[in-house]
């Protein structure tokens, strides 16, 4: 990895860094001053490349970054920043979006629980419509947006009460018939993330999987527990504590939307983002799932399944050839 930019660095002769305000496995984020237009600061996401992959899968990882960053150019929603500009430098490229002033919500959860206080429900479920309103607006692009990185810390709450969803960090654009490379490796917080999302295969992610992360995330801010892991789901389905065990408060409506939202198994949960809030806001019924069933509705995986994929592959593909070596031995014999 190269050295983090310098304060006072300019690049593109626009954009003078203040401070580095955000650190990733692929890169920094800075805020920046915009030479350009006095007064104006800007958020640098910067994106750097593993040195040790091939150079051919550099640039095409390279390629695809920028077309992705066009594409979330394009956007224009209040509850997203606005990207206004992407460039390269030497070995990195940089997105340029808004800076967004205020708190994150991770810091109020945080501060909530060294309070032992719960954040109010009612407020909680205002910021809730307004991340369904701009994750409904990734969703409904052509193709589609999947943020991949919902979490508390990547959620501001502007000064005049305006939630954003930041970090497009591991945005993934769902280009059919397309291969898709990581730009930023990482599979997302762990707390907040899907079964599909892990080990590194893309294939089994789609809108569903932001519909878990938004359920986590709300989890934890009603609760100022963290939910547990999916891994942990998975072998332990007793390990997801309903939330109203741990906030008392809470309305039965909020507690069954969430926990629906959070079904181990993408087909359990919301089709889109509109019927969960609808579900958690509106007037349509959460399905009467059990909680047993919310923790371990995984479905059974086929044969078929088991040998498209990795361990199991290596494993099964393994142990019939085996079998046909001791087939053919005794045959011979």
């Amino acid at each position: 990895m190269l050295p983090p930019l310098k304060s006072g660095e300019v690049l593109r002769g626009r954009y003078k860094i203040q401070e580095r305000i955000g650190q990733g496995g692929m890169g920094s984020i800075y805020l920046a001053d915009d030479t350009r237009l006095k007064g104006r600061q800007c958020a640098l996401k910067e994106v750097e490349y593993d040195r040790a992959l091939p150079e051919d899968i550099r640039d095409e990882a390279r390629e695809q970054f920028l077309r992705e960053a066009t594409v979330l150019a394009r956007l224009d929603h209040p509850n997203l920043p606005k990207v206004s500009d992407i460039f390269s430098n030497g070995p990195r490229d940089y997105l340029v979006m808004d800076y967004i002033p205020g708190r994150d919500l991770r810091s109020l959860l945080m501060e909530a629980r060294r309070n032992k206080k719960f954040l109010p429900e009612k407020e909680v479920l205002i910021w809730a419509d307004q991340i369904a309103n701009a994750l409904s607006f990734l969703h409904s692009q052509e193709p589609p947006i999947v943020h991949r990185d919902i979490k508390p810390g990547n959620l501001k709450l502007m000064p005049h009460g305006l939630i954003k969803l930041v970090d497009f960090g591991l945005v993934k654009i769902l280009a059919p018939e397309e291969i898709t490379i990581t730009i930023i490796q990482g599979q997302g917080t762990a707390l907040y993330t899907p079964l599909e999302q892990y080990g590194g295969s893309d294939a089994h992610t789609d809108i569903r999987s932001d519909i878990y992360s938004f359920g986590a995330t709300l989890y934890h801010l009603l609760t100022n527990e963290p939910p547990a892991d999916a891994r942990k789901r998975f072998l332990s389905p007793e390990s997801l504590i309903p939330l109203r065990q741990i906030n008392p408060s809470l309305s039965a409506r909020t507690e069954k939307a969430v926990l629906w939202a959070m079904s181990m198994h993408p087909d359990e949960r919301p089709d889109t983002v509109s019927e969960f809030q609808q579900a958690l806001l509106g007037n349509r019924e959460t399905p009467n799932l059990s909680i047993s069933s919310l923790r371990t509705n995984m479905k059974p995986r086929s044969i078929m399944d088991y040998l498209s994929s990795t361990p199991e592959a290596t494993l099964a593909w393994s142990a019939a050839v085996l079998f046909l070596l001791s087939l053919l031995a005794t045959l011979i014999r």
